[in-house]
């Protein structure tokens, strides 16, 4: 039998100063059985981080992801069906960063985990000519912070200002500065 996913609500307030995004989202997220909290909550933060601030151009969505794999974890498409966004969390390779570069207008990445330089050094000169691609590094120290943070229901606060990002629960804050990789 197989594993069926878990759902996850947040009730999500952002402000993002430095974009002048300023918006509540009631979100719903679905971790499929092979995903753990981390990667959960780097989907939620990457979807703070590029939701439009208005939706003039299409809706930034959660795809079926891991259950997919050939949609990213996120898109934002306009009203003719064509990518705007994809954003993808983790550490794609080099071959699937390129055909979100044919596909969309603008491709985002957020890696995260102990051996992201690693990855990065391998595949930063495959990537160098991919100029629709952004990518970001988010301490791994932050991501797993961020992961205990993870509830069922959640209600989150993303606050984002001079590149500094502070995530909260009420409870307890996680704040973290994302590394730029590319473009440098």
């Amino acid at each position: 039998m197989a594993l069926k996913s878990t759902i996850f609500k947040a009730q999500l307030q952002i402000a993002d100063m430095d974009r002048s995004v300023y918006a509540d989202h009631a979100l719903t997220l679905a971790r499929h059985p092979s995903e753990n909290d981390e990667r959960l909550m780097m989907r939620l933060l990457a979807f703070a981080l590029a939701v439009p601030a208005d939706e003039l151009r299409g809706r930034l969505e959660f795809t079926a992801g891991l259950s997919d794999t050939e949609v990213p974890d996120l898109w934002q498409k306009d009203l003719t069906g064509e990518l705007v966004q994809w954003i993808e969390v983790g550490q794609p390779d080099d071959r699937r960063l390129a055909k979100a570069c044919s596909r969309a207008e603008r491709v985002l990445l957020f890696a995260y985990g102990s051996s992201t330089p690693i990855w990065w050094q391998a595949l930063a000169p495959k990537v160098a000519r991919l100029d629709r691609l952004t990518v970001w590094q988010v301490p791994a120290e932050a991501s797993k912070a961020l992961a205990g943070l993870a509830q069922r229901s959640m209600q989150l606060q993303v606050t984002v200002q001079d590149g500094q990002i502070w995530v909260g629960d009420g409870q307890e804050t996680v704040d973290f500065e994302p590394r730029r990789l590319m473009p440098a």
